[in-house]
């Protein structure tokens, strides 16, 4: 297992961690109808900093928030970047200059599997510490919302034109959202909460669409259960992109796995869906929320990708 030892979360909701915690504890939300963000594109709901921002210098503050004194110039240090776009569709570049940045002499990691990145980035991070190639490891996830994106969302007829609903009845669609998150993780017991397990699946059901038995994110949820009863599960962190067969596909994962039962947090209907930072976005609010238990995190991409962790603090 590993540790967490700093983290961060910079959303148009706020700076740092606490100032997100704030925003979910008094139930604001960051999502607002957009109609003249970018040229030729419809209106769409999504949570949006009011001043557009760069990517690298944003992922730069990320970290600085989450470092507590950490010397991330240390060659036991490794950065790992998750994204699905990077800047501008460029993944390996912006990796290289947070890095250099930081006077790191490591080359980075870039994990860029769709909507799972997030939770993958943290596995990456788990294997490599635990087969002690280094000694601490700093995730940083991070997209902003371009014109690219949205169109392509909107041309599957994705969107939801305003807050979305997860697994309401009448949901109908998906928000985007943008941020960018750090944890730092360490192989060294640390107080707090911890990385306990990770699974990463792929149900190579269909470019797009999810497996309608949610096979995938089933076995994902197996393997994160494992030495752990599915009762002792304080909080499952779902999807929940709200768009109809994402919500049903992880309902009968979850049902299947034994988790039928278990609290749930779904927080797209106030930071929208972030994309490569969702996953780290969310790990946070989960374990920072709970404070206290043990916490699943999953998701689910386009590719038929799957990811789950298992996190617990005391």
């Amino acid at each position: 297992m590993i540790y967490c030892i700093g983290h961060s979360i910079i959303s148009p909701l706020g700076e740092g961690t606490q100032a997100n915690v704030n925003a979910v504890q008094e139930g604001k939300s960051g999502l607002k109808v957009h109609s003249s963000r970018f040229a030729d594109v419809e209106p769409f709901c999504a949570s949006l900093f009011d001043t557009p921002q760069t990517f690298v210098p944003l992922c730069i503050r990320s970290v600085e928030l989450a470092l507590n004194g950490l010397d991330a110039s240390s060659e036991e240090v490794l950065f790992i970047l998750s994204t699905t776009k990077g800047d501008q569709l460029d993944l390996l570049t912006p990796a290289q200059t947070i890095a250099r940045h930081f006077g790191n002499p490591n080359p980075p990691i870039v994990v860029s599997n769709a909507c799972t990145s997030g939770v993958c980035a943290q596995i990456t991070a788990k294997r490599l510490l635990e087969a002690g190639l280094y000694r601490y490891a700093v995730v940083v996830g991070c997209d902003l919302q371009t014109r690219f994106i949205v169109s392509g969302f909107q041309a599957f007829k994705a969107l939801s034109p305003e807050p979305c609903k997860p697994f309401s009845p009448d949901r109908n669609g998906l928000n985007l959202g943008e941020a960018a998150a750090t944890i730092i993780y360490t192989s060294e017991p640390h107080e707090g909460w911890r990385l306990e397990a990770g699974s990463i699946h792929n149900d190579a059901n269909h470019l797009s669409a999810p497996s309608r038995t949610g096979e995938g994110l089933f076995l994902c949820l197996q393997d994160v259960l494992r030495e752990t009863d599915p009762d002792s599960i304080d909080l499952l962190g779902v999807h929940g992109t709200a768009t109809l067969y994402n919500d049903a596909m992880e309902k009968i994962a979850i049902e299947r796995a034994g988790l039928a039962n278990v609290p749930i947090s779904a927080l797209k209907p106030i930071f929208g869906h972030t994309m490569g930072a969702a996953g780290i976005v969310e790990t946070i609010l989960g374990m920072e929320l709970l404070q206290w238990g043990t916490f699943i995190k999953m998701l689910s991409g386009f590719g038929g990708v799957n990811a789950a962790i298992r996190l617990r603090c005391e």
